[in-house]
Parts: structure tokens; C-alpha cells; sequence
């Protein structure tokens, strides 16, 4: 599907959006997008403007059937983060919105009741977002019928019987497994840009404002290394060079040896890679850091009462912190940060603590601790 939403100041946002379970690993998304551009419909309303901005996300639009367990110690999920996107309409905001006022409420609840935080998802059920994402839950699914018989089921479902069909279809596998080696596929022969209406990844990838610094670990993870060239790149011709949309995975040749480089940096955390990657290689580590924003949140923490644990990798950047008062202190093992924020907790003092260490380390090690 696709978007064109018209602003102020003569500017349009437009938008194109392709299911991560399409089978060719040939395909490119983002040159889907930029031939999207050329239609004459589209080309129209967009010629003889300026490209100012550009991005690119991964959209959850499994529906219903997709919603994983929305609650956990601590942490509530909402929005487009647990997947409430109504996928027919292509429309999420006011799902999101409601389901964070759901969360409020629950967390209200919570505090003030010591109610548990499994009660977010029976507010959940009993709200307007799922009657509305139970409606549409069987249009995703239909599509693996194909395209004609998708759209004639959906005019059928949504139309006759407004979405209360006595079934629920299901899913009937994840995106990573459905792309077929790449000798039996075509190949996609995609134009080069013209730099007007049809734009590169690299300049793209330059408007997103994207950040990440210099020193800053690779926050993308391979669990066995040689897989992309001794698996993924003859059987699959490496998809992860086209469905990212950032360019950050290469197969380069060095002396005839096939290299497969990751350029973290270009990265624009849309997650595609996380999902599509055919043999969840790939594993896509949350970043962290008291850098730019990050680096107020632990003031922002204690100045509401709480407690709060801040890592960062970088040692001089947590000392700056430090110094300018947004944490408290400072600590160099998981164990001593944790001993202080929980203490802090159980007393209920506001305490900011900054561990200088990884993020792609701690995190894992925390959720094994619970």
C-alpha cells in the first residue's frame, strides 16, 4: 500500500509500504519506493519539489493475531511498539494514542492500588481499539491467498460483514521464512536514480538526521559470523543488502574473498533486518548512551522521585554527566549499579546511577536476572 498525506507550506509526505513476507530475495524496498515515485499519478504532485527528509520503519501490521504479552515487570507495551496498527486503513495514531491512555490508567492503578500490570491488557480488551483491530484481523492473513482473491475477501469481510465473520484466520508463517532461493526468482533489474525524483541511499540516509558516534559499538549482532557468506549469499544472494533501507549490510570483494560488512553507522533502527533475515542471523541490540537526550533522562528520573539505571559505553561522556548533575553517580559493574538503584527504590530516594559498559552486555544479562 501507499500514503500521500498533504501539509502546510505546499509539502507532502508520501509513503510506500511493502509486506516483509514477499518471497523474492531479489527485492529491494527501498528501490520499490523510489519506482513508486515514477508513476505518473504520483510524479505529478511531486515534480519540481524538494526532497528535505527521509525515513523508514518497520510496520507491525499483524493485527490482532500479532499482539504479543503487552505486559512485563515494570514496562507496559503500547502503540505501534505492541502492534495495534489497524493494517487495512494503514492507520495507527489514534490506536497508539488510546492504548497509552490505557496504560496511564493502568499504571495510576498500579501505584496508587499495588493493582498488578496484567490489568493493562483486560483494559485493553474491554476498549474501542479491539473492537476495532478484531474487525479488521482477518485481511492481513487473507493475502496469502494472493492479491485477487486477498481483495475480493477483504471487499467481502470489511464491506458485507463489517469485519464479524464468525472466524479468525491465522497466520501461516513468520517473514523470515518465506523467501525462496534466489536461483529460482527473477532477478529485479531497478533504474538508477536521477537525483529528482528517484534518489540514492546514501543521500537519503543523510536527511534522516540519524546520529550515532564515532566510538559507539555495533549494535548489530551476528550470532555466527560466517553465515552470510557461507549460507545466506549462496543460497539467498544475501537479501540483506536490498531489504535494508539504509544500506548498512555489503558483500564486498577483497582480493576474491567475499567480505560481509556491517556499517552500523548508516544504521536508522527501522528493524527490517531484525525480521526479514532469513536465518535470524541478525540480532538488533537496543542502543543506550547519555548522549544528546539520553543524557537528561536521569535528571528527569529523580526529579519525579524515581530511580533510575543509565548505561553508557562511553566513560568520558557518563564523567561529563557527572560533572553538569543530570546522575547522581557513577559505577563500573552491573552488580554495585543494581544494588544501588534497588536500594534507592526500596527507600524511595530518587537516585540516578550511570554504569559505563555496554549496553548489548547488560541488557541481556538483566532480563536473565528478571
Amino acid at each position: 500500500g501507499s500514503f500521500i498525506y498533504h501539509a502546510e507550506n505546499k509539502q507532502v509526505f508520501l509513503g510506500y509500504v511493502i509486506g516483509l513476507d514477499y518471497k523474492n530475495p531479489h527485492l529491494s524496498p527501498f528501490d520499490e519506493f523510489q519506482r513508486f515515485k515514477t508513476h505518473p499519478a504520483i510524479k505529478k504532485i511531486i515534480e519540481g519539489g524538494k526532497r528535505i527528509s527521509y525515513g523508514a520503519r518497520a510496520l507491525i501490521e499483524g493485527g490482532l493475531q500479532s499482539l504479543p504479552k503487552m505486559f512485563m515487570p515494570g514496562a507496559l507495551l503500547i502503540g505501534c511498539d505492541a502492534g495495534t496498527l489497524n493494517m487495512p486503513k494503514i492507520k495507527g495514531s489514534h490506536t497508539a494514542m488510546k492504548s497509552g491512555m490505557i496504560a496511564a490508567e493502568t499504571i495510576n492503578e498500579h501505584l496508587k492500588e499495588k493493582q498488578d500490570l496484567s490489568i493493562y491488557e483486560d483494559k485493553f480488551k474491554k476498549s474501542w481499539i479491539y473492537e476495532e483491530l478484531h474487525t479488521a484481523r482477518n485481511v492481513k492473513p487473507s493475502f496469502s491467498w494472493g492479491l485477487i482473491l486477498g481483495i475480493i475477501f477483504t471487499g467481502i469481510d470489511q464491506i458485507l460483514f463489517r469485519g464479524k465473520l464468525p472466524f479468525t484466520l491465522r497466520h501461516k508463517h513468520a517473514d523470515h521464512e518465506t523467501l525462496k532461493p534466489a536461483n529460482e526468482m527473477p532477478k529485479i533489474d531497478y533504474p538508477k536514480p536521477d537525483n529528482v525524483i528517484t534518489f540514492d541511499k546514501t543521500s537519503s540516509v543523510y536527511l534522516t538526521g540519524t546520529n550515532h558516534a564515532d566510538n559507539q559499538p555495533v549494535h548489530l549482532q551476528l550470532k555466527d559470523p560466517n553465515l552470510p557468506i557461507n549460507y545466506t549469499l549462496e543460497k539467498f544472494d544475501e537479501p540483506a543488502q536490498r531489504y535494508c533501507p539504509a544500506g548498512v549490510y555489503e558483500v564486498q570483494n577483497e582480493n576474491g574473498v567475499n567480505k560481509f560488512v556491517i556499517n552500523s553507522q548508516n544504521c536508522i533502527h527501522c528493524k527490517t533486518c531484525d525480521i526479514k533475515e532469513p536465518s535470524q542471523n541478525i540480532t538488533w541490540v537496543v542502543t543506550a548512551g547519555l548522549g544528546g537526550m539520553g543524557g537528561a533522562q536521569p535528571l528527569a528520573a529523580t526529579m519525579n522521585g524515581g530511580s533510575c539505571l543509565a548505561i553508557e559505553v562511553d566513560e568520558s561522556r557518563a564523567q561529563k554527566r557527572l560533572e553538569k548533575g543530570y546522575v547522581d553517580e557513577i559505577c563500573y559493574n552491573l552488580d554495585e549499579a543494581l544494588e544501588k538503584v534497588l536500594k534507592a527504590k526500596e527507600q524511595k530516594q530518587p537516585l540516578s546511577v550511570a554504569i559505563v559498559a555496554n549496553v548489548a552486555d547488560v541488557l541481556p544479562e538483566m532480563l536473565k536476572r528478571g
